[in-house]
């Protein structure tokens, strides 16, 4: 079992409906889904694929070996070889990554391969143009007006949303039973768009309690739910669980963009989804679990319970900004 695949080659044209309802339901559960036929060159994907293999050999590999959790891992397997109990690293992951787009002066971007800078700004673009337009289908799924989850995340005229994108790396690890490729966590934005590796398994949702693989698929893009967009859509879309497992073979690629309020964006549930919400047992309408809060707020919490329950954060926030109102 894998995660739904939608293809959205005919989302301008007469199956849009049909389409929209496939988003709305994955976007319901899992929070997963992936797409097909979605406009972004096939030549343009390969490209990336092979850029950040190069750029992870010249730049990146011999930093990894040097790495903490590679240390950390090595420890342990001597210490196990020693005849010694060793429990599970907890606390770190086996990833290389580095943001792209801090890369922001030209001196910045690695010289080698000579078309790393060239062909990565190309691929932003047309995942950002893509991330857009399945924002304005996301919103008329719940109901709302095309642009509303841009605007709400633009947080006011002079501001913009947050756009940013990781490249991964998980090498082959020797011992994929004493440490995690990346811990299960749901990430803390609004739509995350992922070009991952279409050999090397790894990737895997939490589906009605059992972990379902992300299945690699050339060409495709897996579009996950971030937590902002549970917020908004006041609980009626998910963000979901996920995590990375290590494997010994493969150097497993994941490029992902991430699509966030700024941090000055005021995040709440919309005003026409809190109306929908179901009568109690009085006959009045539950208020929404959902608080009113600045991103910003947001992201300092989740940023020292990332792989915590994501409810208390919302709980957290709340109380925060009750505070400071007062």
């Amino acid at each position: 079992m894998g995660v739904p695949v939608i293809d959205v080659k005919n989302i301008d044209g007469g199956d849009r409906k049909a389409i929209m309802a496939q988003i709305a339901k994955a976007c319901e559960s899992p929070g997963f889904f992936q797409i097909t036929n979605h406009g972004i060159e096939h030549g343009l994907l390969d490209h990336v694929k092979e850029v950040c293999s190069q750029q992870y050999k010249i730049n990146r590999e011999q930093n990894f070996k040097d790495s903490l959790p590679v240390r950390a891992l090595n420890r342990a397997i001597e210490a196990e070889a020693k005849g010694k109990n060793v429990e599970k690293i907890e606390n770190m992951d086996w990833e290389d990554v580095f943001q792209v787009h801090e890369m922001k002066g030209t001196n910045s971007w690695p010289s080698e391969p000579k078309e790393f800078k060239e062909i990565i700004e190309e691929f932003r673009s047309q995942i950002f143009n893509l991330t857009e337009k399945l924002l304005e289908i996301i919103s008329e799924g719940l109901g709302l007006e095309k642009g509303y989850l841009k605007r709400a995340f633009a947080g006011g005229e002079k501001e913009k949303p947050f756009f940013g994108t990781k490249v991964s790396h998980y090498p082959p690890c020797p011992r994929p039973d004493l440490i995690k490729g990346i811990r299960a966590h749901t990430d803390a934005g609004g739509l995350i768009p992922l070009y991952q590796d279409d050999e090397v398994r790894g990737l895997q949702v939490l589906n009605n309690g059992s972990w379902i693989d992300v299945q690699p698929m050339q060409y495709s893009i897996v579009v996950n739910i971030g937590d902002q967009i549970e917020a908004v859509s006041n609980g009626k879309y998910k963000s979901a669980w996920h995590r990375i497992l290590p494997t010994k073979d493969g150097n497993r690629l994941s490029v992902a963009s991430f699509y966030n309020p700024s941090y000055n964006a005021l995040v709440s549930p919309a005003p026409q989804l809190i109306a929908q919400a179901q009568p109690n047992g009085n006959g009045a309408h539950e208020l929404s679990t959902y608080p009113k809060y600045p991103f910003g707020d947001y992201m300092k919490i989740y940023s020292e319970q990332k792989y915590e329950a994501k409810e208390p954060r919302f709980k957290a926030v709340g109380r925060l900004n009750e505070q400071i109102a007062c």
